[in-house]
């Protein structure tokens, strides 16, 4: 019986091997060094949208290490749009707006790294930004090596206001400009999923957005979910799908809809990019943010995005593997009433006559299992484990 349980074991961490590898070969990585794990980090958009400046900037800084955020793994605080002045310098640079940045982005990142973090900035793929900022078409290099002067780590890169031509021969010039600029800098594209981005951006960007923007509700939250799962295969570790920045604590989803959200983007190896007030994140809110278990289960080493592996209807379960040999699973229901969830255990591909010690990541609680599990899911809600064969 122990010779049979070291062979199951060994075909387990074979299976792991093979998948790794596999995934490999399928992506032409881009070799910057980063993001080997999905990032994780804030973003000012969701919440504070144009009205940003130092002070707030500062503070949330301040909040992410005096929540703890920052020792669970968040590390990037990313300012989006708006933080420049309507027009370049007389030599053509960036700068930052007087009215709302007069220290500068050098200062404000210095504060960032000061409290052992990293600093992101965003720029567009375009003549302007979204909010009609200068963009860096045409001024790429000059705006990779401002920014590495500047201490910046991590490049949110938008598609408004371009010159017509697809992003496909766009942001590889943005990729190069960042390689020569001298300081490793992580590239986020986000061209919205318009050309499948998935399917070519391992090259050019650590992520790149697989969707429109989010909305801060259950049905856009869950409908972009579902999208983002068609490119499941095309995630790898310097690769991301990205399907949008956190709306928890912004108060358009429930406590549940909301665990679901942190629950699908953890198993999907997204970046966790929170989009609330830090600041003023309610502990309930901090508490599904700050889920050790499930950061662990989005910070996995072997970097296979889970995808939906049952279910059509209401009920789903979705899966996928993690490193030792062990599998990550998700019952959700979408339904407006509680519901029974059987999850069989093959669907993972492990096999039936396997014992599985399953560890419930929400109610922190471990059992032992054979062949499924069968679990009582709130509306809107999930449950979701960590399996490990025995």
């Amino acid at each position: 019986m122990a010779a049979k349980n070291y062979l199951v074991l060994l075909v387990l961490l074979l299976t792991d091997l093979v998948r790794s590898s596999d995934s490999f070969e399928r992506h032409r990585l881009l070799e910057n060094g980063l993001g080997r794990t999905p990032p994780m980090g804030w973003n000012s958009w969701n919440y504070f949208h144009c009205g940003i400046n130092e002070e707030i900037i500062r503070a949330t800084t301040d909040a992410i290490v005096s929540t703890g955020l920052r020792d669970v793994g968040y590390e990037y605080v990313n300012i989006d749009d708006c933080w420049a002045e309507l027009s370049r310098d007389n030599e053509g640079n960036l700068q930052a707006r007087n009215s709302t940045f007069p220290s500068g982005i050098k200062a404000l990142a210095d504060y960032v790294h000061s409290k052992n973090l990293k600093f992101g900035i965003y720029s567009d793929a375009g003549y302007l930004t979204c909010q009609e900022q200068p963009g860096s078409l045409n001024h790429e290099d000059q705006d990779a090596k401002t920014f590495a002067a500047w201490g910046v780590d991590y490049l949110k890169y938008d598609n408004c206001h371009t010159d017509g031509s697809s992003p496909r021969i766009r942001y590889p010039i943005m990729r190069d400009a960042l390689s020569a600029a001298g300081r490793p800098i992580f590239f986020s594209m986000c061209e919205w999923g318009q050309e499948d981005p998935a399917t070519w951006a391992s090259s050019v960007g650590n992520s790149w957005r697989t969707t429109g923007d989010i909305e801060n509700k259950w049905e856009s939250m869950i409908s972009i979910a579902d999208k983002n799962n068609a490119w499941a295969e095309h995630a790898a570790p310097g690769g991301w799908n990205d399907p949008d920045m956190l709306e928890i604590g912004n108060g358009g989803m429930s406590f549940q809809e909301s665990r679901t959200h942190f629950s699908l983007w953890a198993l999907m190896k997204a970046p966790l990019i929170i989009g609330c007030d830090v600041r003023n994140t309610v502990a309930q809110d901090l508490a599904i943010l700050m889920n050790k278990e499930v950061i662990q289960i989005n910070q996995d080493a072997l970097g296979v995005q889970g995808r939906k592996v049952a279910g059509d209807g209401e009920q789903e379960v979705w899966g996928g593997p993690l490193s030792n040999g062990r599998f990550a699973l998700l019952m959700l229901n979408r339904g407006s009433d509680p519901a029974d969830i059987t999850a069989e255990f093959a669907a993972l591909g492990i096999p039936s006559n396997v014992s599985v010690m399953i560890r419930d990541v929400w109610k922190v609680r471990t059992g032992t299992y054979n062949s499924s599990i069968t679990s009582r899911v709130e509306s809107h809600d999930v449950a979701m484990y960590i399996l490990t064969p025995v």
